[in-house]
């Protein structure tokens, strides 16, 4: 009975019970979910923005890992044979894809199966990275020698120039340090945002002005490296939700394909193998299937290159 319990337990035990409430969230959130345990960004003065190295991250149930050369991907090794995997958060994944489940990942496994030698497939991008961003990443960034290079892009890219505004720990999305309360970060990194306003996934939603001005110099830069250093360039373009829907590609994703045919650039054509509204988290992130049909398509045309790599 109340009686019989201390007046400071009478005074204070609503307050405790609230405390004791959020304290669990609070436990629930960071064990549960991954709260206070982000992917971590840096600003860079070449390629605008990049994930910190060397990170490993337990978000939303999945895995995620960087290297020491901020990508989703384990060491570059120089005995393996090495394909570069350039693009945005479609390639990267974001932090609902876990690394085992990334195209990327499941190329690299496969085809060190098949060749019965170690074969990476780098995963090399950011969120809202164009084809600009990657090029300046591989013209900054001393790796190993690569057996092909493959760029997976979307219509949008065609466009998608660098602006260098300033985005990391100033946007939600690409936060410098971690919040100190997970219940600070679920309201102020997500619930605020949605109460204030629509959802969208364009550049918008991730803060990002990026230019529109000029067909992304990136696809002519990319080509141009894999030139000098004698290897393939392919080029993988990925359909977003509208066109899946009409079953051929927007404006822009045409003037990618042109440039593709006049550049003699080999290009694969998401909407040429079975793309699905099904697989998509929103109008253009593939989820967990959407990444394995990737992998599925991509793998017989980089089996065919790195099959002749000399043993």
């Amino acid at each position: 009975m109340d009686g019989s319990r201390p007046s400071w337990f009478r005074r204070w035990r609503w307050p405790l019970l609230a405390f004791a409430v959020l304290l669990t969230a609070e436990v629930v959130l960071r064990l549960g979910f991954g709260f206070c345990d982000a992917v971590l960004m840096q600003a860079d003065p070449l390629y605008e923005y990049i994930a910190q190295p060397l990170q490993e991250r337990h978000r939303f149930g999945r895995h995620i890992v960087y290297n020491s050369l901020s990508m989703r991907s384990e060491e570059p090794d120089s005995a393996a044979i090495v394909v570069l995997g350039c693009g945005d958060s479609v390639i990267n994944g974001g932090s609902l894809t876990d690394n085992d489940s990334l195209a990327t990942t499941i190329l690299s496994r496969r085809l060190t199966d098949a060749m019965g030698r170690k074969v990476q497939v780098l995963n090399i991008g950011a969120g809202s990275w164009g084809p600009d961003n990657c090029a300046a990443y591989l013209a900054k960034t001393a790796l190993p020698r690569s057996r092909a290079l493959l760029l997976v892009v979307s219509s949008h890219d065609a466009h998608d120039n660098m602006s260098f505004k300033q985005v990391v720990g100033v946007r939600k999305h690409f936060p410098a340090q971690q919040y100190g309360s997970a219940l600070h970060e679920l309201i102020d990194r997500y619930l605020l945002p949605k109460l204030m306003k629509p959802k969208t996934t364009t550049n918008e939603e991730l803060g990002i002005d990026k230019g529109e001005e000029g067909f992304n110099t990136g696809f002519m830069a990319l080509k141009r490296y894999a030139e000098e250093r004698g290897i393939p360039f392919i080029l993988y373009l990925h359909a977003e939700r509208s066109e899946i829907n009409a079953g051929r590609y927007n404006a822009q994703g045409q003037e990618i394909l042109h440039f593709a045919a006049q550049n003699g650039i080999r290009s694969i054509r998401d909407l040429d193998h079975g793309a699905r509204v099904e697989e998509l988290r929103d109008n253009i992130h593939p989820d967990e299937a959407g990444q394995r049909r990737m992998a599925d398509i991509l793998q017989p045309v980089l089996f065919e290159l790195v099959q002749a790599v000399p043993r």
